[in-house]
């Protein structure tokens, strides 16, 4: 039975040490409370049967603290600018913060915690941004919590610099403090190594994590893969490191008083971001499975569980108890964060008063809207038979767009030059004794450099974006785009507004050889669910495909771009659409004979970004032979799916079975586009190194190779159906890669 009901005299055994709170300021009450949480966590994951008990019940002095003594929250608005950032990198601990909103009085009934794990509950196995009220992230895969909040420190800096940069430190409205708690799988992932020491580099003085070392993971004790010295390599990072030990004395003892003062330590340390290692026992006080990987990953058992009421003065036979005087103490939260609220309201208004401009921008911000005319700046680019580089293209849009677009910002993993991602004259986002001769800037810049760290970049981006203010954009390699995956996946599940720009798009980039060369990437970010995966064919598509992707909020989107010329097309004389119909996905960029009232095309060809230039030539040595060739631009292949079925019969009518898609990539998915008489040309194997024009020559990816494949496409037409059509794959006839396919 569950039950939220008085108070029972019955108390802890005498066996286990009360928490050391004193400071802290903690009652019986508060230390009932503490144990209420631990047997929440125990009794949820017991009827589920499945989940993580042994850290919600260790870290529940921990959460409770934070909830109730530290963080500076509202229950009623948790979307309120001025609170501090609560991150639970342990995600399969979700129970730790679950409670937490619980009792503070988020929203969550005890209901909610009896559903725990169960289909339609506001409580899944791991904390879900968007779903749960108060849930700041969504997290699970390790590393990307602590990684993310290091975006959202870096935020926090970015937008006091743009909104109220002359302030005196902890005077702002916009100071707030991002706290996150972390587990030992935290700290084994490599995306974490890499984002704490940009964190460090970046001397982040708003980012304090809880180091949560109880030394057991599912394989039981970590001693068996993890003997590393963590607070160690955090100081080598730049970080300030604490330790507090709650098995030192040999007895396990909460001292949760030396955690406070650990924490208001690490609040005062401006100067670095903070890493408090606090040692516990998972599961305590379980009899039998504390300190044991059967408390970390499973159900403790219904005896287990019984064991512990009983230890902890609680009926072994009552289920989900939460006493009255327990839910009247916790949801005070409520009415100090109403108090925090006002006393914010009123430096908030001042603020307001005294700087209506930046205030005027502030509301547009949180309104996700983008300024007036801010498209009449977006460059439109010469018709140039010599082309352009659509990373070049790129690097002018966000140029160009950075005087109007002020929330703009971001950088690249050490290739700035290379991805083209530096706003001209923007400065760096960066200390300002960490400027060097080449980049100039200081804390509020707007320049970020990642350095060689894909993945936490890819993190990072996410904690920028879930600050809901600012719009960020990260750039490297497309075929680094893999080390970015888990952060990628996790931007399209909270459907976050970043912007990844990778460039090197295919063998196109050359002599860098199959290493550098991107095959199967396009094909693997087309199946991330909520992903836009964009490949402009010239530069003002380029142009176009920017605008669309500022003018989506609830998603994020990948930039393909060329690192070898296109050719910029002529659209003036209207043998080819405007460019701006990139936003639709797809669309008819030339008719046969460049006549836009044409009958219904012989063959359709689609290509996108630099095979697009491609198709246009075959279409002409099919024009040669009496064949009309459409060619359709399909830059974004998520965009055209959104788009009316009658627009997309428009653009490729179900009549015409013939059709030719010409991608440098593999053909997986393109099927779906050519139907079962088409063909695809395709790169089904790996690259080479050589010049660009060479790999296309060699790999069959060709007009001659286009034109080929549309006339067996047509003579298809004239068959029998076959499910699961042709393929028409590319094979070198020579050269160094002649033993790959």
């Amino acid at each position: 039975m569950a039950s939220e009901q008085s108070g029972s005299t019955a108390r802890r055994d005498t066996s286990l040490a009360l928490p050391v709170a004193e400071r802290a300021g903690w009652d019986e009450v508060d230390v009932r409370a503490v144990d209420t949480v631990r047997l929440l966590a125990a009794d949820a994951v017991q009827k589920v049967g499945n989940g993580h008990p042994g850290t919600a019940m260790s870290l529940a002095p921990l959460a409770y603290l934070l909830f109730q003594n530290v963080m500076r929250h509202d229950p009623a608005d948790d979307q309120w600018l001025g609170r501090d950032r609560f991150v639970l990198s342990c995600g399969h601990s979700s129970l730790t913060l679950y409670i937490q909103l619980y009792l503070a009085g988020y929203g969550l009934e005890l209901s909610d915690l009896e559903a725990y794990r169960t289909w339609g509950s506001a409580t899944p196995g791991h904390p879900e941004h968007h779903h749960t009220r108060g849930v700041e992230i969504t997290t699970g895969p390790l590393g990307q919590g602590l990684a993310s909040a290091v975006g959202m420190a870096l935020a926090a800096r970015r937008e006091r610099g743009l909104l109220d940069p002359d302030a005196e430190a902890g005077t702002s409205p916009f100071d707030h403090h991002v706290y996150v708690i972390a587990s030992d799988g935290d700290l084994m992932e490599g995306v974490t190594a890499e984002a704490a020491s940009l964190a460090g580099h970046q001397e982040l003085g708003d980012l304090t994590v809880f180091y949560d070392s109880n030394h057991i993971s599912i394989e039981d004790d970590t001693d068996v893969s993890f003997s590393e010295d963590v607070p160690a390599r955090f100081a080598a990072y730049g970080w300030h490191v604490q330790t507090v030990d709650w098995t030192r004395t040999g007895s396990y003892v909460e001292d949760v008083d030396a955690l406070l003062a650990a924490t208001k330590a690490a609040r005062e340390e401006t100067g670095r971001p903070s890493l408090i290692m606090l040692r516990t026992l998972i599961g305590w006080p379980a009899p039998t499975k504390q300190n044991t990987g059967k408390a970390h990953g499973s159900a403790l058992g219904e005896d287990e569980v019984a064991a512990t009421k009983t230890l902890l003065g609680f009926d072994r036979q009552a289920h989900f108890t939460v006493e009255d005087e327990i839910l009247a103490r916790t949801r005070q939260a409520a009415e100090r964060g109403r108090r925090a609220h006002a006393r914010w309201d009123e430096t908030f208004a001042a603020w307001q008063k005294a700087n209506p401009d930046r205030a005027a921008l502030l509301d547009r911000l949180q309104k996700r809207e983008l300024p007036e005319g801010w498209t009449d700046v977006l460059p439109v680019f010469p018709a140039d038979t010599k082309g352009m580089a659509t990373r070049a293209a790129s690097g002018k849009v966000l140029s160009a767009l950075a005087p109007v677009l002020p929330e703009l910002w971001g950088g690249s993993a050490d290739l700035a030059g290379s991805n083209n991602t530096t706003m001209d004259g923007e400065p760096s986002f960066i200390p300002a004794d960490r400027q060097t001769k080449d980049w100039k800037g200081g804390p509020y810049g707007r320049t970020l450099h990642f350095g060689i760290r894909e993945h936490a970049m890819g993190a990072i981006l996410n904690g920028i974006a879930l600050q809901s203010l600012t719009r960020p954009y990260g750039g490297t390699f497309l075929t680094f785009s893999d080390y970015m995956r888990p952060a990628v996946r996790l931007a399209a599940l909270m459907q976050l507004p970043a912007t990844y720009i990778w460039t090197h798009d295919s063998i196109g980039l050359g002599e860098d050889g199959p290493t550098h060369q991107p095959v199967e990437h396009l094909a693997a970010l087309r199946a991330i669910p909520g992903l836009d995966v964009v490949r402009p064919a010239d530069a003002n598509e380029t142009t176009a495909c920017w605008q669309t992707v500022m003018e989506h909020t609830d998603r994020p989107a990948a930039l393909i771009l060329s690192r070898q010329n296109l050719p910029v097309l002529d659209r003036a004389d209207g043998q080819y659409a405007p460019a701006r119909e990139a936003a639709r996905g797809g669309y008819v960029l030339a008719e046969a004979g460049g006549d836009p009232a044409a009958s219904a095309p012989d063959v359709i060809l689609v290509a996108t970004g630099s095979e697009v230039p491609i198709a246009l030539d075959a279409r002409d040595l099919l024009a040669a032979d009496g064949i009309a060739a459409r060619v359709v631009s399909m830059p974004c292949r998520e965009w055209f799916a959104a788009q009316p079925a009658a627009y997309q019969d428009q653009v490729l009518p179900p009549e015409v079975r013939a059709r030719v898609s010409v991608e440098a990539a593999i053909g997986q998915g393109w099927r779906d586009v050519v139907g079962d008489a088409g063909r695809i040309v395709s790169l089904e194997h790996y690259g080479a190194s050589a010049d660009y024009q060479r790999l296309y020559s060699e790999f069959g990816i060709t007009p001659e190779a286009v034109a080929a494949a549309a006339r067996d496409s047509i003579a298809d037409t004239r068959r029998a159906p076959r499910p699961g059509g042709h393929q028409q794959t590319s094979t070198p006839t020579s050269g160094s890669a002649g033993d790959r396919p």
